[in-house]
C-alpha cells in the first residue's frame, strides 16, 4: 500500500489548538501555525476504520484500558526497538507530561533536586518548579558542527546528595538527537551511582531517521530497568494526541509502588472508549504507514535545508537524527529574541515557537514543526523564502 501525504484536511474551524489560538499567541490570523507537536496530515485510516466499527456499538460508558491493548504495544516495543516490557508493568496515562508530575511527586521530596537538559520541551521545567523541587539544569553542549551532545561533567559537578531524578528527553525535543548507547550509559552510570532514578520521555521513539536508531533507557541493562520510568505512546506516531492516550511502563516493582501509589490519588481512570480502539489499532496496523511518513517527513526536512542553505548568513538548521521539529539557528539574524519572533510572525507570517522558551540556551532559536502535508510545506517555504529574501538578500 501506498499513502498520499500531498494534501491533507483543513483542520481550521474544527476546535484545533494550532489554530484556535493564533489570535492569542501571535495577535494575527493571517498565519500558518507551525509550533505545537501534532500533524498536518491525516491520522491513519486503519485508525479511522477501527473508530467506526466501535461506533457500530451504541453503549458508550466507562472502560478498563484492555490487555489486548497494551499487548500490542508491548509487541511493538519489542518488534521495534529491542526492549521487553510486561503486561503488570503498564500504566495508563492521557499524557506524557501527566506521567512526568506523577514521577515527579513519586520519587522527590520538596526541595530535592531534579536534572532537566536544557534547552527541552518547556514543562519538563516547569513541572519541576510547580512541584517546588529543587531545579537542577545540565545544558547539553553544542559543536561547532550544530551537533548536540550531554555534559557529563557539568552534571557530575552538579549532583549531590538531595538529587532524586533526572528527566531524559529520548528522542530530545526540540534539538532532534538520537542517544548513542556509549551516551546513554554515562548517563546511567552516573544514576546508578548517585541513586538518581530517571524518568524517560520517549514519545519521539517511532519518528527515527534511518540510519539512526532509538535505543530504550531502560533496554540498556538489567540495572538501568530498575531504575527506569518509560513514557511513550501513540501521539506523536500516528497523530493522535487529541486521543489523550500515552502510557507508562515501569520494570522495578519498587519503582512501581511508589509510582502507583500518587497515580491513584490523582485518578486518572483508564482512558477513553476511543483511545483504547485507536491505540490498539495504531500498535497493530501502523508500520508500513509509519515508514511511508517517515520519508515523507524527511524530504519535508531537506526542502526546508535547502531553503535555508541560501542564506547561511542568517539562518541555519540544526541536523536532525528524530522528530518532525526543526531547530532552526537564527543567532546569525542578529535579532533580540523578541524581534526573532516578529521577523517571522509578521514578515514570513508564520507561528513557530520561540527557542527561549525551552531555557536560555535556546536564545536565537526557532522551533518549525514540518509535519506537513506536500502542499502545506510548499507554502509554509515559500513565506519563509520570502521574508528571509526581503530581509536578508542583500547581505
Amino acid at each position: 500500500m501506498s499513502y498520499d501525504f500531498s494534501i491533507s484536511t483543513c483542520r481550521e474551524g474544527t476546535n484545533a489548538e494550532k489554530y484556535t489560538l493564533k489570535k492569542k499567541l501571535f495577535g494575527r490570523e493571517d498565519l500558518l501555525p507551525v509550533w505545537v507537536a501534532d500533524m498536518d496530515i491525516n491520522t491513519p485510516d486503519f485508525v479511522l476504520d477501527a473508530l467506526k466499527k466501535r461506533l457500530e456499538h451504541p453503549i458508550f460508558g466507562y472502560e478498563e484500558m484492555p490487555e489486548s491493548a497494551f499487548l500490542a504495544q508491548i509487541a511493538w516495543m519489542q518488534k521495534e526497538h529491542g526492549v521487553d516490557f510486561k503486561l503488570e508493568e503498564m500504566f495508563y496515562s492521557h499524557s506524557v507530561v501527566a506521567s512526568m508530575n506523577v514521577a515527579i511527586e513519586a520519587f522527590s521530596d520538596e526541595g530535592e533536586g531534579v536534572i532537566v537538559q536544557t534547552p527541552v520541551y518547556p514543562p519538563f521545567f516547569h513541572s519541576v518548579k510547580t512541584h517546588k523541587r529543587t531545579l537542577i539544569k545540565n545544558p547539553l553542549k553544542l559543536s561547532a558542527c550544530g551537533k548536540y551532545v550531554f555534559d557529563r561533567e557539568d552534571l557530575k559537578a552538579k549532583i549531590n546528595e538531595r538529587t532524586k531524578l533526572l528527566l531524559l528527553c529520548s528522542p530530545h525535543n526540540p534539538v532532534g538527537r538520537v542517544w548513542q548507547n556509549e551516551e546513554l550509559q554515562e548517563i546511567l552510570d552516573l544514576c546508578l551511582e548517585h541513586k538518581i532514578t530517571v524518568f524517560s520521555d520517549e514519545i519521539h521513539s517511532d519518528l527515527i531517521y534511518y540510519p539512526n536508531k532509538h535505543i530504550p533507557f531502560a533496554s540498556l541493562s538489567d540495572k538501568a530497568k530498575e531504575i527506569t520510568i518509560t513514557a511513550m505512546g501513540v501521539g506523536k506516531t500516528f497523530n493522535m494526541a487529541g486521543f489523550a492516550m500515552s502510557s507508562v511502563a515501569i520494570p522495578s516493582e519498587v519503582l512501581r509502588a511508589k509510582f502507583a501509589q500518587v497515580y491513584k490519588r490523582i485518578h486518572f481512570a483508564q482512558g477513553t472508549v476511543f483511545g483504547h480502539v485507536g491505540f490498539e489499532a495504531a500498535y497493530t496496523h501502523g508500520k508500513v504507514w509509519l515508514e511511508e511518513l517517515k520519508i515523507h517527513l524527511l524530504e519535508n526536512f531537506y526542502l526546508l535545508q535547502g531553503v535555508c542553505e541560501k542564506y547561511p548568513h542568517a539562518i541555519k538548521v540544526t541536523p536532525i537524527q528524530a522528530t518532525y521539529l526543526a531547530w532552526l539557528d537564527c543567532r546569525g539574524m542578529q535579532f533580540h529574541d523578541k524581534e526573532l519572533r516578529d521577523f517571522f510572525v509578521n514578515e514570513a507570517k508564520l507561528g513557530l515557537n520561540a527557542g527561549i522558551s525551552f531555557g536560555r540556551e535556546g536564545s536565537g532559536f526557532m522551533r518549525l514543526n514540518f509535519a506537513l502535508s506536500r502542499a502545506k510545506m510548499s507554502q509554509v517555504l515559500e513565506q519563509l523564502e520570502n521574508a528571509l529574501q526581503r530581509k536578508f538578500g542583500g547581505r
